[in-house]
């Protein structure tokens, strides 16, 4: 394997010259970026800078919205995903999306997990998926004896460990979290990252924080984005957590992370 070979084998998503516009009003423009296969790449910035936007750009969320049109391309193991020809609803199953606000949905902790499987046709052990599911977001051990209770009688924090497992289920290869433990509790909040750090092993995770200290402590990779003068959201800098927060080449970017600005 040559040099460039092994660089582009550690790239699951290469993000090139993307522009997204709602209407007229471009909200993200010239994003370049490389997200590293089984690693956890922080979206850093100040609200309105396009961090959630950009998560709804890599698994086409954003074809939802009225009037959204995409420039750039987004390769996906070396595919285009914006292809003519590609199926969103592909692209959604092998890319995971966990929201800032728990829903699981109003069925009991087990249909919950088994709901993507069912819907795409499973043919294994139902069972034996749930339970891998549950483990892998590290909530087996306090559910297994009340797997026909309600998902919506559990706590915060395990309703969003829920959610996790139930995006896990269909063995995506990205998950994607938009502030995954903004509503949570610090002890919740803890479990998040753990859980994060634990699934990075099997999965790559693109996760946007407003929290410093969780980028800091939960990533291997942070992207800063900010907001320029047309209010489209842009991408200052990329690098290893460790350089971004002691390091950082932009001034911008040292700013942001100490709180100067933003």
């Amino acid at each position: 394997m040559t040099a460039l070979e092994e660089k582009n084998s550690d790239i699951t998503l290469a993000i090139s010259n993307l522009d997204m516009y709602y209407g007229a009003f471009r909200a993200l423009r010239d994003i370049n970026l490389d997200v590293h296969r089984n690693a956890v790449t922080a979206l850093i910035g100040p609200s309105g800078s396009g961090k959630s936007t950009l998560l709804r750009c890599i698994n086409r969320m954003n074809d939802l919205v009225p009037g959204t049109r995409i420039e750039g391309e987004i390769l996906f193991n070396g595919e285009n995903i914006y292809a003519p020809g590609v199926d969103p609803a592909e692209i959604r199953l092998r890319i995971g999306m966990v929201f800032q606000k728990p829903n699981p949905f109003p069925k009991s902790i087990y249909d919950n997990v088994a709901f993507g499987l069912r819907i795409n046709g499973f043919t294994g052990d139902l069972d034996e998926a749930v339970e891998r599911s549950l483990k892998r977001a590290a909530l087996w051990d306090e559910v297994k004896d009340r797997l026909k209770s309600s998902g919506l009688a559990l706590s915060g924090g395990q309703q969003q460990r829920l959610c996790i497992a139930r995006a896990v289920a269909v063995e995506p290869d990205i998950i994607l979290m938009d502030e995954p433990a903004s509503a949570l509790d610090p002890i919740s909040t803890l479990a998040i990252e753990e859980l994060m750090r634990e699934l990075s092993h099997e999965y790559t995770i693109i996760v946007v924080t407003h929290n410093m200290q969780q980028a800091a402590r939960s990533s291997d990779w942070t992207a800063f984005m900010t907001m320029g003068e047309d209010r489209s959201g842009y991408l200052v800098e990329v690098g290893s957590t460790h350089e971004i927060f002691t390091n950082p080449k932009e001034e911008r970017t040292e700013g942001y992370i100490t709180g100067r600005f933003g």
